[in-house]
């Protein structure tokens, strides 16, 4: 039996991070933010790289659509999505969304604001996907019948195999020790878009603690922060704990 896991994030969360630890798995394929080179050619927003991942990337969400259903190579029997909810434009059917196991990955904004304008300072409340992400969960829930997961990112990187563990059971796969380690450098599987945002998890070989880096709000983005926290403490109450 196939399980299709859609982790429907945000930028700037640990879902590369993720993407390694499910990529570590043997009978998982990784497939990395599919819906990226149509959400630029539709918005026509400058991002790094963003000329050559249309270049190079599916285009028509249909066709992008058809490719995640296809049947995996043998011996894999997982498919780990990374998706992010801003690359979901209004225009998409979602029809697809009810045959996948859908569930959310999010961070604390402060985290994500201050990490995503050091790459691109100017940027609005859409750039982050904070309601994107409270809307998407919202419609699973009402759409599906499923009830989709959530997890924190501070909670994987200080308890990874408590979370991972629950996360796996609630998926309805088996929990695979091989999620909590990997070995650091780039994969085949990831975009083209890995040299701009990829360095820190290239070092990487596993989930390392939270360490809070007392970074500010730059004053121009606290707006954006207040809506941030406010879908993000509603999302925070419903997500899987260590100790569950």
């Amino acid at each position: 039996m196939t399980v299709r896991v859609a982790m429907w994030s945000g930028p700037r969360n640990i879902s590369t991070a993720m993407m390694r630890s499910w990529g570590s798995r043997a009978d998982t394929v990784v497939v990395d933010e599919p819906f990226y080179a149509h959400y630029l050619q539709q918005t026509g927003l400058e991002h790094p790289g963003a000329e050559e991942i249309i270049d190079r990337g599916q285009t028509d969400w249909r066709d992008v659509v058809a490719s995640l259903f296809e049947d995996l190579s043998e011996g894999k029997s997982v498919q780990f999505q990374k998706q992010m909810t801003l690359h979901l434009l209004e225009s998409m059917d979602r029809g697809w969304i009810h045959n996948v196991v859908n569930c959310f990955l999010i961070r604390e904004p402060r985290d994500v604001i201050t990490s995503y304008a050091a790459k691109r300072p100017h940027l609005d409340l859409s750039d982050l996907g904070f309601l994107q992400q409270a809307e998407l969960h919202a419609w699973v829930l009402e759409h599906t019948g499923q009830d989709p997961p959530i997890v924190d990112a501070r909670d994987v990187q200080n308890h990874p195999e408590a979370v991972l563990a629950r996360l796996c059971e609630r998926i309805g796969t088996a929990f695979d020790p091989a999620m909590l380690s990997w070995p650091p450098g780039r994969r085949d599987t990831d975009g083209i878009w890995a040299p701009h945002w990829y360095t820190s998890v290239e070092a990487s070989t596993g989930f390392n603690p939270y360490r809070e880096k007392g970074q500010d709000v730059p004053a121009a983005l606290e707006g954006i922060y207040k809506v941030g926290l406010e879908t993000y403490r509603e999302l925070y109450e419903q997500r899987i704990r260590p100790d569950d």
